[in-house]
């Protein structure tokens, strides 16, 4: 991630939660969790306030989660009651361990260019056949908005991803738009890859 991007969320963590945490996301998370094993483990990658985390520990799943920012961890754990762990993309060393990594928002705080490795660090840490779901701000460029850093992505980029990463096949790649109010015009790219 980003130092920028973390040094926000280490000055915003309050605001952003607010913002963040009631946004109902179910809809990807269903998508997401209808193709992995019930009661698989995920790895909720890059938290933010822990609101995914605590919705597939509601849904019987057994979760670990990062974030690169420390006062995030600290939100995230008490919001969830997991000991989240303060690690960045880049930090990631799990082996074989993931039936699913859930990414939602997350990887866009990391450069283009840092982008390959970090993703094949996510597919050492799935298990055969595990489940990566991303998503990014729609679009082919690099952005620096209210002090964070964006990388956002299109069809070809996120091809030009894939084909740089082995041993990922893509399951589906879709746009939607932005949830928050006022922001509806927004797009996002969303992805689930399949490790093989």
């Amino acid at each position: 991630m980003n130092t920028a991007s973390i040094d926000y969320y280490d000055k915003n963590a309050d605001a952003y939660i607010s913002a963040t945490t009631e946004l109902d996301v179910s809809h990807l998370q269903e998508l997401f969790l209808a193709l992995l094993p019930s009661g698989g483990k995920i790895l909720d990658a890059g938290c933010g306030s822990g609101r995914d985390s605590l919705a597939f520990l509601k849904a019987g799943f057994d979760v670990e989660a990062i974030d690169g920012s420390a006062v995030m961890v600290e939100r995230a754990s008490k919001f969830t009651g997991l000991k989240v762990r303060q690690l960045t993309f880049q930090q990631i060393e799990y082996r074989s361990e993931f039936d699913g990594i859930w990414a939602c928002a997350s990887l866009l705080h990391v450069p283009f260019d840092e982008l390959p490795a970090v993703l094949s660090r996510m597919h050492t840490a799935l298990k055969p056949q595990g489940v990566l779901y991303g998503s990014f701000k729609y679009g082919d460029s690099i952005i620096e908005r209210d002090g964070r850093f964006f990388t956002n992505c299109n069809e070809a980029r996120l091809k030009n991803l894939q084909d740089k990463v082995s041993g990922f096949s893509g399951i589906k790649t879709w746009k939607s738009n932005d949830i928050r109010k006022g922001r509806s015009s927004e797009q996002w790219i969303n992805f689930l890859w399949r490790a093989v």
